[in-house]
């Protein structure tokens, strides 16, 4: 035993240098990666910024698109993405969450339940041109609602469906089973249960996901372009059957434009989709931690 114990020590005693040694430069190697992509992203800031901020003021918001670079502006991209997320909101959270619920609280735990998941998850990782034909078949031409902004809201819905599914049943699936029992054991139905306990402990998470999720869609460009959404308008949506355009695809025209001044454009479009971006994603840390704090 004594030998057993002592070639056992001896054996372990030269592993954790190794171990340790590895350890380091695969974190050298991380540190690396992630240094070298930051810097990459700084540059491009750098230069966006550059370019960009001496065009961002008030006309440059409240101005339509226009052939000369001095006096066009990103009014009717701005309000066509407000419409667009809107409605994407409106009906990808709905579907989203009771297909979660019915998933997570009363589909049997079954191989077609784990096959429904697993092509949900799979459906994720989709490209987003392929949703974007799917929209031009489906709800441009069959259902015949043209380059609309309703058109353009459904297909992106379907396209972020998928993450704010999966997002929902790992919020519900993270309300300890113990919530429920104590709803059920109380003579609570399995709904009341569900309403009442389940869901607002979930809702932070859920309502993350959601918004997360649209901060994927609102600077999304080939599904809008698949379905005909418009590169030059020079009004705002007034109903969800009106024409529209994005910021994602105002930038790409006025990109690929020649002259310098659209490319400043261009580069000021670029800075306030990034500020509607991390505001979005501020928007949702905020009001997770709010909301945890009310639980």
């Amino acid at each position: 035993m004594t030998t057993v114990s002592g070639a056992a020590t001896s054996h372990f005693d030269a592993q954790p240098k190794k171990r340790r040694l590895v350890g380091e430069i695969f974190l050298w190697i991380c540190f690396a990666a992630t240094s070298f992509a930051v810097i990459l992203l700084a540059i491009l800031l750098i230069d966006i910024l550059r370019q960009g901020a001496g065009r961002l003021a008030v006309d440059f918001l409240t101005h339509y698109p226009s052939r000369f670079p001095e006096r066009a502006g990103i009014k009717s991209a701005l309000f066509g993405t407000m419409w667009v997320v809107g409605f994407t909101g409106l009906l990808s959270f709905p579907l989203g969450v009771g297909t979660a619920i019915y998933l997570e609280e009363y589909a049997p735990r079954n191989w077609l339940t784990r096959v429904i998941e697993t092509n949900i998850a799979n459906l994720a990782g989709v490209p987003s041109i392929v949703y974007g034909v799917l929209g031009l078949a489906v709800f441009v031409r069959a259902m015949a609602l043209g380059r609309s902004v309703l058109a353009g809201a459904a297909t992106l819905a379907l396209l972020i469906l998928p993450i704010v599914i999966i997002s929902a049943q790992e919020a519900i699936r993270a309300v300890p089973p113990s919530i429920r029992q104590a709803g059920l054991g109380v003579g609570a139905t399995k709904w009341q249960a569900l309403q009442h306990l389940v869901l607002p402990i979930a809702f932070p998470g859920i309502l993350t996901g959601m918004i997360l999720a649209l901060s994927r869609a609102i600077g999304e460009t080939a599904p809008l372009i698949m379905i005909g959404a418009l590169t030059f308008i020079a009004f705002t949506p007034n109903t969800p059957l009106d024409e529209f355009t994005v910021l994602p695809i105002q930038i790409f025209n006025w990109a690929a434009r020649p002259q310098a001044g659209f490319h400043e454009l261009a580069a000021a479009g670029i800075i306030v989709l990034l500020v509607a971006l991390l505001s979005m994603n501020a928007l949702a840390i905020v009001l997770r931690n709010r909301l945890r704090k009310e639980l």
